[in-house]
């Protein structure tokens, strides 16, 4: 790739002016106005800037630039967005546009967790067995074939994967197809070889495919058209949102708010796919 076509790739670190044209009437909608002669609000747009660099860099919000708006201006509107659920919504109108397209990919969905820090503690933590028992909380989420988010959950470290597998399947964003009409598989690893995680796929109406405990590494008898294991694609969406620093180590103690950055960088993994097809990105 040239450096003058690297020099015109959109960033999905900032809200270009056409995710602002999907984005505004969420928040219009979210947060009316009750009297067009009142006060002015924040700048929206400036506020959302300032949420994605605070949760790809994982700063203290005071030390947000200046450039981005006043810092309890943002931090206000950040809290408030993700009380009313707006990241969420955000996320389920990119995915229903990819779907609209034919771009959500059903037929192979994968699920995992991942661990991860939580240095202020607050709700939704727990003891972190692979980190000395120190407060952890923990992603579970749940991707189509080719690694775009579909539904997250969070809990403590100290979580059993399976234990959240309903929860997170339950939390996709949008409508799945009828499993009657439209058969989908879904790829588990050993930790979800037990009656969990086997009745909360059953139960979804997945056929499922779950690595057995003691079953070697080379037997492979599901694998993606590239020629790895179906399963790797949500590694990888994991190791996608680990890029933001404020997700990759929590620093909010409020659970809805941890979680409305992970809905957010979920957004932003969608708009680069409707990116890809318009060829932008």
């Amino acid at each position: 790739m040239t450096a003058d076509r690297e020099s015109i790739l959109p960033t999905i670190w900032e809200v270009s002016d056409d995710l602002w044209a999907r984005i505004e009437p969420i928040l219009a909608a979210a947060w009316p106005r009750r009297d067009p002669r009142g006060r002015h609000h924040a700048d929206w747009r400036r506020c959302l800037n300032g949420i994605i660099y605070q949760m790809r860099t994982g700063c203290q919000w005071n030390a947000l630039p200046k450039v981005l708006g006043d810092d309890s201006t943002v931090h206000r509107w950040y809290q408030r967005w993700c009380r009313l659920g707006v990241m969420e919504k955000i996320w389920a109108d990119l995915v229903q546009t990819c779907d609209d397209l034919g771009q959500v990919h059903w037929d192979w969905q994968s699920a995992d967790g991942c661990m991860g820090k939580a240095r202020h503690g607050g709700d939704h933590i727990g003891k972190n067995p692979t980190d000395r028992g120190k407060n952890g909380t923990k992603r579970s989420i749940v991707v189509d074939e080719q690694g775009g988010p579909l539904g997250v959950v969070i809990d403590g470290a100290n979580r059993h994967d399976a234990k959240l597998l309903k929860a997170t399947i339950e939390a996709i964003v949008i409508e799945r197809p009828d499993p009657k009409e439209h058969e989908q598989h879904l790829c588990l690893d050993k930790a979800y070889d037990n009656p969990s995680g086997q009745s909360a796929a059953s139960e979804a109406q997945y056929t499922p495919h779950i690595r057995r405990i003691g079953e070697e590494k080379t037997t492979v008898t599901v694998k993606h058209p590239d020629g790895k294991p179906r399963r790797w694609v949500v590694e990888r969406t994991l190791s996608w949102l680990n890029r933001c620093r404020a997700i990759l180590v929590r620093y909010a103690k409020n659970g809805k708010n941890y979680l409305g950055l992970v809905q957010l960088a979920c957004s932003l993994i969608w708009y680069r796919r409707l990116l890809r097809l318009n060829g932008l990105g």
